[in-house]
């Protein structure tokens, strides 16, 4: 959107800027008042769940020239799919053993009183450049605990955690690392226990982590 003069001349940056300053009309039209992306997602999916335009961009294009570096993460996107009665009492006995046993009389209705999810949330999140060593790690499990603080918020099961990236690397310096990552012995997947019911008022103690066991420290020097 260009913005311009009675004359019908544009606005250069930083005639718009001081205008910003000192019409506060124009500021209160054109201004940066910022979006809750957070909250209109998850209005979003409680209200639209089949919505394409489930997305956050991380990006704010005007702040990139004074950053070091732009984020690597720019932006995710959430997608969510209804379940049948099978899954969903699958889901709600834990196993398939379980839903065997107890399922037998359940029905959606059933389902719908105790508040049970009726749908899953997958989300995907991309990446300009990922530092494989070091970063990615990290990534997956900062989304990861995303995805679940999103699905307590709007009532779904946590489904799929999917993943694209751009300039995918690995530092020369990070290889046998990596190697003995590869070959380290892998474990039972930890759960997450969240113990608080809004997304708002989350604080860090808040987020409990089961059962997780680590293969011991494996070092790697930070790269540029």
């Amino acid at each position: 959107m260009k913005y311009i003069h009675e004359d019908g001349t544009p606005f250069t940056k930083e005639e718009f800027l001081q205008k910003l300053k000192t019409d506060k009309e124009f500021n209160d039209k054109f201004g940066n008042k910022g979006i809750d992306q957070i909250a209109n997602l998850i209005n979003d999916l409680k209200n639209n769940p089949d919505s394409r335009r489930l997305m956050v961009t991380a990006w704010n294009p005007s702040d990139i020239d004074k950053m070091v570096l732009p984020p690597c993460r720019y932006g995710f996107q959430c997608y969510t799919r209804e379940m049948d009665l099978e899954e969903r009492i699958k889901e709600w006995c834990g196993s398939i053993d379980k839903s065997i046993i107890y399922g037998s009389d359940m029905t959606n209705e059933k389902l719908d009183i105790l508040k049970f999810p009726k749908r899953k949330l997958s989300l995907k999140w991309t990446q300009r450049s990922v530092d494989v060593g070091l970063g990615l790690s990290f990534n997956i499990a900062s989304y990861a605990l995303l995805l679940h603080l999103i699905s307590r918020e709007v009532n779904m099961i946590p489904d799929e955690l999917i993943f694209s990236g751009g300039d995918v690397h690995i530092y020369l310096n990070h290889i046998d690392a990596l190697k003995d990552q590869l070959t380290s012995d892998a474990h039972n997947l930890p759960t997450i226990l969240l113990t608080n019911d809004s997304i708002d008022t989350l604080k860090y103690e808040d987020i409990k982590i089961i059962g997780y066991k680590s293969s011991g420290v494996i070092k790697m020097n930070l790269s540029n």
